[in-house]
């Protein structure tokens, strides 16, 4: 958890430490309720005081409960604030990170679990970093500063019961952790086993419907439900020991001061009596205060396996370096063609035993038009994912105008390309927002060009039939479209871009014969 600290700003940190010299303000004047309320009670035992006095010193005690809630309502308020902005900025530097991974770096992490380190894991570091500055910062100095006044108020006798409970209470605590530790570490893993699983069944229900699997499907949903469950409820059943022991700790607390405070008052002279008693009320009030500070930082201490686990990996995601990174130039040198050239490349996935594609050489000049046809898992994606660069080859050398791709700049080299997947993707927004996806140039006949690239993949009479055009909606996932007309839309973006090269992987699979030709000819 300390570690990630780092990506605080400094505004942050200022915003911090204000609110450390509140709490510490907060601190000062909880603890001189005690004290007014000592000087209030020998008042009032005091024969001959004037009511003018227990005023006084009741006014002092009310200034300063009215000190410390407006130091703890600032403390609330800029904690939350530099949680907040520390959220934000984690959530910005892992999005920067996952987009300029490659597709080894994000198959790596996998999907699911990058959702849920941006969200869930960020969310555990904000909770924890608002209660951090609000809690873990006043609880010690509240202990220790109880301690340091706890000193001079009363008999040894109270001093011995009070280290007597401390020593109690730290053993409990360091029992229920040994047990309870182990358990919460496991929970985000098991949190992305179910978002995985979920989000498989979401993607494909579609296909789970078909094939009557959804006992499968509940039965696999069951059985990791079931593992995170149990392990939540077994750390919570080792947990939940500590407040039950709290509470005998500080009542037998509270019984061992009255009862030494009794035999100490009985043995006491008269004059002695006042100033017993007011000493036993005004230590018990310090001792509670203890007490619950070493209670406040037992349950952030029973947080923070999880938080520390959450904070890792964000900063795992955030600190992994691309193995795909750019390289200098943003142009094709001068008097060279566009061309494709793959000088005896072969590759294999990571982790993978065998060779994908092994001592491929051919060359695809300006004008042509060349094919890949082969089997299933005979490697066609992955040699157009060489081209553009998804992921680098594991041997021989991939050109484009003669130059190696690795020393293109990515954003310079993925402009050469007009790409098609495999699968038709499209963005939730409007038809028009994807067909001019990327564009840059914010020219006056983009939407003209929109219009063209539609032309040309044979979706302008689609799009003509729809009330709004090309700001008809695209719902999530493009579920409101066919398969035919996502693929025409996707092959639409790709022409609007103008590209030196197109990469089609196998997208005119959804199309009939008659509008395949016509593309084509277009």
């Amino acid at each position: 958890m300390i570690k990630i600290l780092k990506y605080m700003r400094k505004q942050d940190w200022l915003l911090a430490f204000v609110a450390t010299l509140f709490t510490v303000t907060r601190v000062f004047f909880d603890l001189r309720l005690p004290e007014y309320m000592k000087q209030i009670t020998e008042i009032v035992k005091t024969e001959g005081s004037s009511m003018s006095a227990i005023l006084s010193a009741g006014g002092w005690m009310l200034l300063s409960a009215l000190g410390s809630f407006v130091a703890t309502v600032v403390v609330v308020v800029l904690s939350a604030r530099v949680a907040s902005c520390f959220a934000r900025r984690l959530r910005i530097l892992q999005f920067d990170s996952v987009t300029s991974f490659s597709m080894e770096e994000i198959n790596r992490f996998s999907t699911a679990s990058l959702i849920t380190r941006s969200t869930n894991d960020i969310t555990q570091v904000q909770m924890y970093l608002a209660i951090v500055i609000r809690i873990m910062i006043a609880a010690p100095i509240t202990a220790g500063w109880a301690i340091v006044k706890i000193t001079n108020q009363g008999a040894p006798e109270w001093s011995i019961a009070m280290t007597v409970a401390v020593v109690v209470l730290l053993i409990m605590i360091s029992v229920i952790f040994a047990f309870a530790m182990p358990r919460f570490r496991r929970i985000q893993k098991l949190t992305d086993n179910i978002n995985r699983i979920i989000r498989e069944h979401l993607i494909g229900i579609r296909v789970v419907r078909a094939y009557n699997a959804q006992s499968y499907q509940e039965a696999k949903f069951e059985n990791a439900n079931e593992e995170l469950t149990h392990n939540n409820l077994t750390a919570r059943r080792i947990m939940i020991i500590l407040n039950p022991g709290m509470g005998i700790v500080m009542n037998g607390l509270s019984i061992a001061i009255y009862w030494i405070g009794a035999i100490l008052i009985d043995a006491a002279g008269a004059a002695d009596k006042i100033i017993l008693f007011s000493s036993m009320i005004v230590f018990m009030n310090y001792a509670m205060q203890i007490v619950m500070s070493f209670m406040r930082l037992s349950m952030l201490f029973a947080m923070a396996p999880r938080v520390a686990v959450s904070a890792n990996r964000i900063q795992e995601v955030i600190e992994t370096q691309p193995t795909i990174l750019d390289g200098t130039l943003v142009e094709s040198p001068m008097d060279t063609e566009t061309e494709i050239e793959f000088r005896d490349v072969s590759f294999r996935y990571p982790d993978g035993a065998d060779d994908i594609l092994k001592n491929i050489s051919f060359k695809a000049k300006k004008g042509e038009t060349i094919a890949f046809i082969g089997s299933t898992g005979s490697g066609k994606s992955t040699l157009l994912n060489l081209v553009s660069r998804f992921y680098d080859a594991t041997q021989g050398d991939v050109l484009i105008g003669g130059t190696n791709v690795k020393e293109y700049k990515q954003e310079a080299l993925h402009l050469k390309f007009g790409y098609v997947p495999q699968t038709a993707f499209l963005f939730s927004g409007n038809i028009g927002d994807n067909i001019a996806y990327g564009d840059t140039t914010c020219g006056v006949d983009s939407h003209d060009l929109v219009n063209d690239a539609a032309s040309v993949a044979q979706i302008n009479e689609f799009i003509d039939s729809l009330p709004d055009r090309f700001e008809s909606p695209v719902a999530r996932g493009a579920t409101n479209l066919s398969g035919g007309q996502k693929q025409r839309i996707s092959i639409a973006r790709a022409v609007y871009r103008d590209p030196d090269i197109y990469l089609f992987d196998d997208a005119f699979s959804a199309l009939d014969y008659k509008t395949d030709k016509a593309l084509r000819q277009a």
